[in-house]
């Protein structure tokens, strides 16, 4: 049995159904009762503007069929308003501030191991900390920090915050940064032997860090377990291409770096 239909209009009556069109700027239609053709300059609630070739305006109504295109009957119907635009990003993950100018450098600093380090926090954390005025130094090594500390003369508006490698338990490290203990100091440190292991092996792609023998140069046996040429200025530089973002880096990186900025710039 078919569906009781209480529409009694007979079936050769019925008009077919129409595309519905989205009214966007610079669409051409015609309007059907008059013949008006032109394109889109604005859509209202319910009333659509059009401007022709010679540069006249009419408003229409947004009716069901009641507009042309390419020849064809639609109906125009208001566009969906645009999704609101996403806050820009810096490669830290911050919110951008649009044409923001450098801060005038802080006292304040922020000491890490070496070279490259100071590279991989500069194109992270780069925009950050120019907005913040944080000046970022290398040491090459920290195994004068109690002597590079006294130089620096630390204090509540000159704070500094020292990034070291392999600070673990037991570790050479471990006990030259147990050795400060100045209040307007902090020292934090990630795991890893290098900072090149602080990048996720999935953004170099490759399965893992390889395990280095003791004894052995730690980067040169990197180089050399992968396949690499053994040059460590030119594998840095192949791994540093490969950072786009902090979702390159290790969250054990990414904490103790932002804790570093947050202890440096505040009040």
């Amino acid at each position: 049995m078919r569906a009781y239909d209480p529409d009694l209009t007979p079936r050769w009556k019925k008009q077919a159904p129409v595309p519905e069109v989205p009214a966007g700027p610079d669409l051409v239609v015609e309007e059907a009762a008059t013949g008006f053709c032109g394109a889109v300059v604005g859509c209202e609630a319910g009333t659509v503007t059009l401007e022709d070739r010679f540069g006249r305006h009419r408003v229409f109504p947004l009716v069901p069929r009641g507009f042309l295109l390419e020849g064809r009957p639609v109906t125009l119907v208001r566009p969906a308003a645009p999704a609101p635009a996403r806050p820009a990003r810096t490669a830290s993950g911050s919110v951008a501030v649009p044409d923001a100018r450098a801060r005038v450098a802080r006292a304040g600093r922020i000491y890490v191991e070496g070279r490259h380090d100071a590279e991989l926090v500069e194109k992270v954390w780069g925009d950050d900390l120019r907005v913040e005025g944080v000046v970022v130094e290398y040491l090459e090594g920290v195994d004068d920090l109690p002597a590079v500390v006294r130089d620096f003369r630390p204090g509540p508006d000159a704070r500094l915050g020292v990034l070291v490698d392999h600070l673990v338990p037991g570790s050479k490290e471990s006990r030259i940064a147990a050795s400060v203990t100045d209040p307007h100091v902090l020292v934090a440190g990630h795991p890893y032997v290098d900072v090149w292991q602080a990048v996720k092996p999935s953004s170099l792609g490759i399965p893992a860090w390889p395990a280095v023998p003791r004894g052995q140069d730690w980067k040169t046996g990197v180089c050399r377990a992968l396949g690499w040429p053994e040059d460590t200025g030119a594998a840095w530089r192949r791994i540093l291409g490969r950072v786009r973002s902090y979702k390159d880096l290790e969250p054990a990186l990414l904490g103790r770096v932002e804790e570093l900025i947050d202890f440096v710039t505040a009040p």
